[in-house]
Order: structure tokens, then sequence, then C-alpha cells
């Protein structure tokens, strides 16, 4: 999406230890609405885009979520960690749309938006990249002062494709879409997700995956020129 998908794949994310049974990356519900934006996390903008999805922390019921609005626009929200995948396997989450977007298309570029995404990002290896991928990391190591990540998965809800759909990003096919959600069956409701992101990620990409290093929350409507409305609750990851 202009450059979106790139952008997010060199993100500096921060390493950060972990050795208990869970790792919440994501306590919304701990936090209070008088906050712009959850701890620990921070916005994720893009020079090529000038409007911006807006991010708040709001009440819904007895719980604290982050609300997402998105008007022809796009932006993020990001995590810095590092997680092992294979000690970690297990990513559990919630969210709410309260619509979909009629011309998204994760098959083209024109349709890459999605009115909620969860993205992870997995650790640079050289030993998973040809001498012409090699020579692309490189220059973008040159460019903004370190490799970025060899790879992402994006779960998302996408409007008609079949849920359980693998796919490529149109902009990066190092960034393997996978849509949980799809249509407006369950609009207006909180949907509570489970992947084994390390199976997920053998799937997509063949081979074992790397040390995580990141996870973004996204709505976004920059490239069919849409609104959209998403919640996201609390992120968990399980050994």
């Amino acid at each position: 999406m202009r450059g979106i998908v790139f952008l997010l794949l060199i993100f500096p994310f921060c390493a950060s230890g972990q050795s208990q049974s869970f790792i919440e990356i994501g306590k919304f519900s701990a936090e209070k609405v008088e906050n712009k934006i959850p701890s620990n996390w921070k916005p994720l903008t893009f020079k090529k885009i000038e409007r911006h999805t807006t991010y708040s922390l709001v009440k819904d019921g007895e719980t604290i979520v982050v609300k997402a609005i998105s008007e022809a626009s796009a932006s993020g929200l990001t995590r810095e960690i590092q997680i092992n995948p294979k000690e970690y396997p297990i990513i559990q989450w919630r969210w709410k749309v309260e619509n979909i977007l009629r011309k998204g298309n994760v098959h083209i570029k024109e349709g890459d938006d999605y009115p909620a995404r969860l993205y992870i990002t997995f650790e640079y290896d050289s030993s998973k990249l040809n001498f012409f991928e090699k020579v692309k990391y490189e220059a973008a190591r040159l460019l903004y002062g370190q490799y970025p990540p060899i790879a992402a998965i994006n779960y998302i809800w996408e409007s008609k494709v079949p849920v359980n759909t693998f796919i490529p990003n149109p902009y990066a096919d190092r960034v393997m879409m996978i849509v949980l959600e799809s249509g407006s069956d369950k609009l207006n409701q909180w949907v509570n997700e489970e992947r084994n992101l390390y199976e997920d990620f053998k799937k997509a990409f063949g081979y074992e995956p790397p040390m995580i290093s990141g996870v973004a929350i996204m709505t976004d409507t920059d490239n069919t020129s849409e609104s959209a409305i998403a919640y996201y609750g609390d992120i968990v990851f399980r050994k």
C-alpha cells in the first residue's frame, strides 16, 4: 500500500527477553482511557500518507480496548519485543469491526486495505536469502541502520476471500496474508482468535521461523478511500 508494507518491515524493533508461561504484549484492559496509546506501544506513520488512522483507549462495556478510526487513511501501533515462536507458538487476541470495505481485495494493491489486521514480524536471517535478496537487505541496512525483518505474518479481516486463505501481500512476497475473518456476518461483535503462529509460518514460508521481532495492529483504508472503525482487545502469546 504505497510503501506501507516495506516500512512495517524495516521498523526498528528492540529485543526484550521473556521466560514466563505466557507473554502479554497488549494488556490493553489494564490501561487508563486518559492515556493516548497503550504502554510500550508506538505510533507508526508513513511519509507518503498524509492522513493517519487515529487510535485511542476507550471503554467497551467494563473493559478498556483500543479503538481505531480510519478515514481514507493509514497508520498503525507497534510493540517492540523479541519472542521465540517455537517456545511461544500460540497467539490469542480479540477484535471487533463495525464494517467491511466494499473495495477491499487481498489480491490487488488497490484493495490492500482492512478494517482490522494483526501484523507479526520476524528477525533478519541471511541464511534464508539468495544473493540478490542479500544485496537488497544490505542496501536497506545501509539506508536505515539495520536489517529489515526476514518475513511477516499478517492476520486480516477481509471482505470476500474465504477464511484460512494464505496469499502473499501484493506489495511484498515476504509478507503472508492469512484471512481469519471474512465478510459481514460477525460485524459489531467481539471475535476471539487463536492461531499457532509457529505452524502458520512454516506453512506460509516452508522453513522454521526465526525470532519474532515485533507486533503491530493496523486499520487502514488509504487505497480504497473508504472508512472503517475497529476495536482491539488484549494480545497474548502462550507456550
